[in-house]
């Protein structure tokens, strides 16, 4: 087989600044995150059955994914910043992580097969070859920042410690659609992400919105496709919104996604072990999000598929209550090391967080007799309450043993709405639902015309480096609106008008406001909307201007620490408008390199200076940042110059 390579080559940025502009200059699709994720498209050049070819990347990326048309395949490789190749990866190795057929986000890219994203860490370049008859080949370029911050988790009770979308950044705004919610979770379905195991706790929040970015703005889903994501590190990351303790229909196997509920793997286990700290995680997520749908972890089902390549629409498949992605269709996933854990992690998780009431169920109806049934963990007392509207009981039955067992006489019931309660005690969590129709909900009230005002950053710092230099303002509006949007000094005057009884339509409305010309101090954006009906909403959101650094330059864009006697340091200088506590340091990617100064300095010009070296010996070669963080009088400003460094 006759073959060739061409090597995808670009130069790396040298401002966050200017990488944003070239995107968007260059770009045949581009989309940018709140978070200042990025994603970028490039169709790529490919001839004949079996051709190996490349291309020019737009901008540093660290994910990447691959949509291709034609019966053939593709492989690729990566080139980090720091001059190293990655071995060659299929694209598509988990290609049935898809939405189910006829769903509406299964359409978007309908006519192209969808490769899975893979975090490669900071890279300039790609490789690839195409195997077969590929027509087309489109490459997505993802950049996510990492975030050297704290991330947030909170629990339910019961559940494991869970990074809440907000918490890791999600982009609300791109999502496509609502959720969609079935009418119960029967069945868990284990992946991995199959992209690099070697990646930080910090970088795990950023691989989350990468895969988001990518899912949405790539693959045009209504939302990241899995329900949860866990790293090595036992970090357990929400996926789709909707709620972690509800029936969200996810995008993650596809026939098999209503009724399921896909936890992901971030990493790679075709061969390598799951980390303890990971196979903790999964356990606990699995114990609690089954435990929530009362579902039997050593369990078995049978489901009908909703169609994909392996099995056809309405084609029966066996599957177990924790069972692996490739048990629903033509996959490796989640590779054979961790497919071959899943009986073992099934045990652990059925004896975790016992007792448990499995497998809830009611038949009959108002007006007959209604049996409920159940199963228990172990053998104990149990109780079934049957409560009116008004919440008074209005039929009771109680036993003991493993098995739930009793028969309500409704005859003389034949209408309203009840709800139903299985207990087992305290330590168990009951089942609950309702019979018969509900009462008909009170008439809607009308939605406030002007919700959602946000504006971030909280504290400007406009110094043209980029960074918190701009207001960046969103809100909803429910229905077409008159909007003025002003700008209040502290002593509540108004210094700026940004827009006067302007007519707005109902959708999310965002700008940026470029703060120009305002002194240092507290603020106020004020947002007021007046519907056609007469509604009128004025919101208002509080901000800081810190005009305590400026000019911050270095003295060259390419550090040469070789002893030549040219570039050989980093000169950084800027200028503070006032005393102040000052730290300055090297970062690469987010990450801390090296400590160039920390403590105060006074008012005036300020320089200090880099020799490239580390805690650990010299930095290698590569892109980086000087971060100057300084203390003002509204908090810590962030402000950065990049440059590159060469040996």
């Amino acid at each position: 087989m006759r073959s060739y390579t061409r090597v995808h080559t670009g130069r790396i940025r040298m401002k966050a600044l200017l990488l944003a502009v070239m995107v968007a200059l260059l770009a045949p699709a581009v989309g940018r995150a709140a978070s200042g994720a990025t994603i970028v498209a490039r169709d790529l050049p490919v001839g004949g059955a079996r051709t190996t070819a490349g291309a020019s990347a737009p901008s540093v990326f660290d994910l990447v994914g691959f949509h291709w048309q034609g019966t053939g395949r593709v492989l690729f490789r990566s080139h980090s910043v720091t001059g190293r190749w990655s071995s060659w990866r299929p694209v598509a190795p988990e290609a049935e992580d898809l939405p189910d057929p006829g769903s509406g986000e299964a359409v978007l890219r309908r006519a192209w097969r969808l490769g899975s994203p893979y975090w490669v860490g900071a890279s300039d370049r790609v490789a690839y070859r195409t195997v077969g008859q590929v027509r087309r080949l489109r490459a997505w370029y993802v950049w996510s920042p990492v975030e050297a911050v704290p991330i947030r988790t909170t629990a339910m009770a019961g559940s494991p410690r869970i990074v809440l979308r907000r918490a890791w950044g999600a982009d609300e705004e791109i999502t496509r659609g609502a959720p969609r919610y079935a009418r119960a979770v029967s069945f868990a379905v284990v992946h991995h992400t199959a992209g690099t195991n070697a990646y930080t706790p910090a970088q795990s929040a950023a691989i989350v919105r990468g895969i988001e970015l990518y899912h949405v703005r790539g693959n045009g889903w209504n939302d990241i496709g899995y329900n949860f994501l866990v790293d090595k590190y036992g970090q357990v990351f929400e996926g789709r919104a909707g709620g972690i303790d509800r029936n969200v229909i996810g995008a993650q196997a596809q026939g098999f996604n209503t009724g399921s509920t896909g936890i992901a793997l971030i990493g790679n286990y075709s061969t390598a072990r799951i980390s303890a700290a990971a196979a903790s995680a999964l356990v606990r997520l699995l114990a609690w999000r089954l435990d929530v749908a009362h579902v039997d972890p050593l369990g078995t089902l049978t489901w009908r598929s909703g169609g994909n390549p392996e099995y056809a629409r309405g084609r029966a498949v066996k599957l177990r209550a924790i069972s692996g992605h490739r048990d629903t269709g033509p996959t490796s996933c989640p590779g054979n090391a961790l497919y071959a854990r899943l009986p073992a992690i099934a045990r652990a998780v059925a004896a975790t967080g016992l007792p448990k009431l499995y497998a809830p169920v009611v038949a009959g109806g108002l007006g007959g007799s209604v049996r409920f049934a159940a199963r228990l963990s172990a053998p104990g007392p149990w109780t079934v309450t049957v409560r009116d509207a008004s919440g008074a009981v209005v039929a009771r039955g109680r036993g003991s043993g493993t098995t739930v067992s009793w028969t309500w006489d409704a005859t003389a019931v034949t209408t309203g709405s009840y709800r139903w309660t299985i207990e087992a005690g305290a330590q168990t969590r009951p089942a609950t639902g309702t019979i018969g129709r509900a009462p008909l909900p009170p008439p809607p009230v009308p939605a406030a015309i002007l919700a959602g005002l946000t504006a971030t950053p909280s504290v400007l710092s406009p110094d043209g480096d980029g960074i918190d230099d701009t207001l960046a303002i969103s809100y909803t509006l429910a229905a077409r609106a008159a909007v003025t949007t002003t700008v209040k000094d502290a002593t509540g005057a108004v210094i700026a008008t940004l827009f006067a009884a302007q007519v707005q339509g109902a959708r999310t409305q965002s700008f940026v406001y470029g703060a120009d010309g305002l002194s240092p101090g507290i603020y106020t954006l004020s947002v007021s909307a007046t519907a056609e009906d007469g509604r009128a909403v004025t919101l208002a959101a509080p901000f800081a201007v810190d005009l305590t650094v400026s000019g911050l330059a270095l003295s060259t864009a390419s550090l040469t620490p070789n002893a030549d006697g040219t570039d050989d340091t980093l000169g950084i200088s800027f200028t503070l408008a006032t005393g102040a506590n000052v730290l300055v340091q090297i970062e690469q990617s987010g990450t801390f390199v090296a400590s160039v100064f920390s403590g105060p300095l006074p008012a005036g010009p300020a320089q200090v200076s880099w020799d490239g070296t580390t805690p650990t010996g010299p930095a290698p070669a590569g892109t980086y940042d000087a971060v100057v963080l300084v203390d003002g009088p509204f908090g810590r400003t962030r402000h950065v110059a990049s440059f590159a460094l060469t040996r």
